[in-house]
């Protein structure tokens, strides 16, 4: 029987390879007889990276190793001056040779059209909103955590969307629509290959009920944006579901089975961004409406909660820049949440708040550069750094040398949860 699965998914990655190569030559050619406008690039990117703990996670994926792939990208960009329309593609081909898979990563993939004060864009697409680094409160669109805490490039903390972007633009205001039928939860890190808290780690039956594809699971994200006095304002507003899901367990005492879901979700939110004190001041407040618990007595259902976030980034001097954040977090109904909890379950506190420290300096020409991100969460006493030295060879050929450090008071918290996973990372890129 797994020789027959086995042979299903070799197919499968067989046919979505020819698809893809169709779909693209067939796009190729309809562009290029139009206007012979076409670009085609990639790179080759190697990535390992190993824990230096001297642990391993008891998963089926025992190794010192958290990441061990190659991949090769190509990148299509076709346009027909002629209907303002163009054509993007971004897919990986990957060897993981740590789970022994090859397959294929669609990126994105969309058609732009222009036509007067709109723009559309039609396909798989990559949005980022907010003007967090790395804290994120109105970009509410998926993230991979595996990629962030197992050093691949920062481009891979983002997922891409299926669905329909529409864009206005005017001199009194520009908005954003994004429409999406197809819901996409977040990449998260697994017992297979980190370590976790877990307090059902024993249950293995664990089924997913993602949100159905019907009309009424549809997400929608807006954004209204414009600049007055040299600030960038934007109100933000989405309608879909927590990415991370909640866990239902059905008997809290023994468990047997865990159901994990997505439930409603509802953000409302605002931004700001402009020089000032001889830098950028940004500023990013949301409220996340959690509709499907608005009374916060169901254990399962994250809880509505208010965010707000303060950054302020400066050139300190010549290719030397820093960057410090302000996050905080505070839960709605926190009476019925902590009511609402078994006996013997760890409890989030009511607030959260974290700080960061972002600092870079270019040298040797801009050809290397060193650069140091951290969180500190202060109310509940955990970190991660990550120190990352990067140096360009020539136009085509770089390499990365970095580190994740975590660490914390307990292991129940976000952060704490991984102190076991410290790890060392070195990446290659040749792009061609």
């Amino acid at each position: 029987m797994l020789r027959v699965l086995e042979n299903i998914e070799t197919q499968f990655n067989r046919y979505s390879l020819l698809l893809l190569l169709l779909t693209t030559a067939a796009a190729e050619s309809a562009f290029a007889l139009a206007d012979k406008n076409l670009e085609i690039h990639g790179f080759f990117l190697g990535n390992f990276t190993g824990r230096t703990t001297g642990l391993r996670p008891a998963g089926k994926e025992q190794s010192d190793f958290l990441l061990a792939e190659e991949r090769v990208r190509l990148d299509l960009a076709a346009w027909s001056e002629s209907i303002e329309a163009s054509l993007k593609i971004k897919t990986d081909f990957f060897n993981d040779a740590q789970a022994g898979e090859f397959g294929l990563d669609l990126r994105e993939a969309y058609l732009d059209l222009t036509t007067g004060d709109f723009d559309f864009r039609l396909g798989r697409q990559i949005a980022t909103w907010g003007v967090g680094d790395l804290l994120f409160i109105n970009d509410v669109f998926p993230k991979d955590w595996v990629s962030f805490f197992s050093g691949r490039p920062l481009e891979y903390l983002k997922i891409g969307v299926d669905g329909v972007r529409a864009s206005y633009s005017s001199r009194a205001l520009n908005a954003v629509l994004l429409v999406v039928p197809f819901f996409e939860p977040d990449n998260l890190p697994e017992l297979d290959r980190f370590f976790l808290f877990d307090p059902f780690g024993a249950v293995l039956s664990r089924p997913e009920e993602k949100p159905s594809t019907a009309f009424d699971n549809t997400e929608l994200a807006l954004r209204l944006y414009r600049k007055i006095k040299g600030i960038d304002i934007s109100g933000y507003f989405y309608k879909g579901f927590w990415r991370i899901p909640g866990i239902k367990p059905d008997n809290f005492v023994a468990p047997v089975s865990l159901m994990t879901f997505y439930p409603e979700l509802y953000v409302y939110g605002l931004s700001a961004q402009g020089g000032a004190f001889g830098g950028v001041l940004s500023f990013e407040t949301g409220y996340y409406y959690s509709n499907a618990d608005n009374h916060g007595n169901d254990p399962a259902i994250l809880n509505s909660q208010g965010r707000f976030l303060l950054g302020y980034q400066k050139q300190l001097q010549e290719d030397l820049t820093l960057g410090v954040q302000y996050y905080f977090e505070l839960m709605k109904d926190y009476s019925a949440y902590k009511n609402s909890f078994p006996p013997g379950f760890p409890l989030q506190k009511k607030y959260r708040d974290t700080f960061t420290l972002r600092l870079e300096q270019l040298l040797d020409h801009q050809t290397l550069k060193l650069s140091l991100f951290s969180f500190y969460g202060l109310a509940d006493d955990e970190y991660l750094i990550q120190p990352q030295m990067s140096y360009k060879f020539s136009d085509d050929l770089s390499a990365s040398l970095g580190a994740n450090i975590f660490g914390g008071e307990k292991e129940t918290t976000f952060l704490g949860q991984y102190n076991k996973n410290d790890n060392v990372y070195l990446s290659a890129r040749f792009e061609f």
